[in-house]
């Protein structure tokens, strides 16, 4: 038995097309960025032939700068029309940044690959101008006259003669051919009416082509993208860098500091014990407690800056924790080549923060950790079969989680339906770079 896709939907969007909103909008953001497209052209003309004639002059040379500078205005305005006609909305790329000076803000306004590709934009526009006026609206027009022609016909009543002196009732003739009947006027109205059903496509076809250039040319380039990209994760390194000195100090302080005042304390008072001949046995011993219970929070501060295990490799330190681990895991590891000291740490801490949740949040009895590298790069995969409905949201752990993979072009993704599994997998470049 076989089954066929119904047709309906599509049948009905092609009805509706002539009418809806979404034809309507772009139809005008076409027509409006015809005007824009002929205002852009004109202002580089302009610029290009004053600077142009202008440049032995040296005069030019700003004005070529202040041209190209300029260019990015046109680039808003796309953008703003874009996002209300054409419900695209695109970022702006990065600001214009020029270098100090009069000749560093000549240099800058040259070379700016925002202005440039604003530029190349409006030329490419200029083209689509004329196929949207002259091809898609020009049909739109024409197909309206076809469909109201009956109507015209009978209300003129146009008189034409043809070669032998005939008195012909026609609107429309071609060659030898006169409209001159209802039935041929009937016909062309019909031709007319399938024109507009036909309209609204070319019309659909020129935004998609605007929305895909303005997105290519106007938006951020990929070079500002990772930029920007890397400022951010620069910031949250330097964030997270920050948070975890305030967490070791502040182990430090509330910590191991108070038990070593506390053991100098008792030693004093031990000393106070033999000068006065007393037996200080006692304070000693609590002395030597305290001293190995200080000693036992500076491993733990020191494993929280750098785990002694992964000195020996990821492996042996991944098998660290899953033995420390309260709910039982199952490991596999096979890394090849070796990551970099700060890939295995990332790796390290976000298994280990990951196991934490697990043990918290997720109701689990069982986790399965794995560790897979090789030479495009390292994936670390924790599934649990607990009650799932994990994300990634801002302030969570998951959210620092894919914040500190990005800070060497790292990423995380998170499977976690509701009722599970979760399953969390991180992946890292093994030379800490791209």
């Amino acid at each position: 038995m076989t089954t066929t896709t119904p047709r309906a939907p599509a049948l009905l969007e092609f009805l509706r097309a002539p009418i809806a909103a979404q034809t309507w909008r772009e139809g005008g953001y076409l027509a409006v960025t015809a005007v824009l497209a002929l205002a852009g052209i004109t202002y580089l003309f302009l610029g290009a032939m004053f600077g142009g004639v202008l440049v032995i002059t040296l005069i030019g040379i700003p004005l070529l700068a202040a041209m190209i500078v300029g260019a990015r205005g046109f680039g808003h305005a796309y953008r703003t029309l874009s996002a209300s006609m054409l419900r695209s909305p695109v970022e702006d790329p990065p600001p214009f940044s020029p270098r100090p000076g009069a000749l560093g803000f000549i240099w800058s306004g040259l070379i700016d690959r925002t202005g440039w590709r604003a530029i190349a934009f409006m030329l490419i526009k200029t083209v689509l101008a004329i196929a949207a006026v002259w091809g898609a609206l020009l049909f739109v027009v024409v197909s309206m006259g076809l469909a109201v022609s009956p109507l015209l016909w009978w209300l003129i009543e146009p008189t034409n003669y043809d070669e032998n002196g005939v008195a012909r009732r026609s609107l429309l003739q071609f060659g030898d051919v006169y409209l001159d009947t209802w039935a041929q006027m009937l016909v062309l109205s019909t031709a007319g009416i399938v024109g507009l059903f036909l309209a609204p496509w070319p019309i659909r076809a020129l935004a998609a082509l605007d929305r895909m250039l303005i997105r290519a040319l106007l938006g951020p380039a990929a070079r500002d993208v990772r930029v920007e990209e890397l400022e951010r994760t620069r910031t949250e390194a330097v964030e997270d860098s920050a948070t975890r000195l305030r967490r070791v100090e502040r182990d430090l302080h509330d910590g191991t500091q108070a038990r070593l005042v506390a053991m100098a304390m008792t030693l004093g008072r031990a000393e106070d014990r033999i000068a006065a001949g007393e037996d200080p046995s006692e304070l000693v011993h609590s002395a030597h407690s305290a001293a190995k219970e200080a000693l036992t929070e500076l491993r733990e501060v020191v494993r929280g800056i750098h785990p002694p295990a992964l000195d020996l490799g990821l492996g042996p330190a991944l098998q660290t924790l899953a033995a420390r681990s309260v709910v039982p895991v199952d490991l596999a590891v096979s890394v090849d080549p070796r990551p970099t000291p700060g890939t295995e740490t990332i790796a390290y801490f976000s298994v280990a923060e990951l196991l934490t949740n697990v043990a918290r949040h997720s109701g689990a009895t069982r986790v399965w950790v794995s560790a897979m590298s090789d030479g495009d790069g390292l994936s670390v995969s924790v599934r649990d079969n607990g009650i799932g409905g994990a994300v990634i949201g801002a302030g969570s752990g998951l959210a620092g989680l894919a914040a500190r993979a990005g800070t060497v072009d790292g990423s995380l993704h998170v499977d976690s339906p509701v009722g599970g599994p979760t399953v969390v997998t991180l992946s890292l470049p093994v030379d800490g770079t791209h």
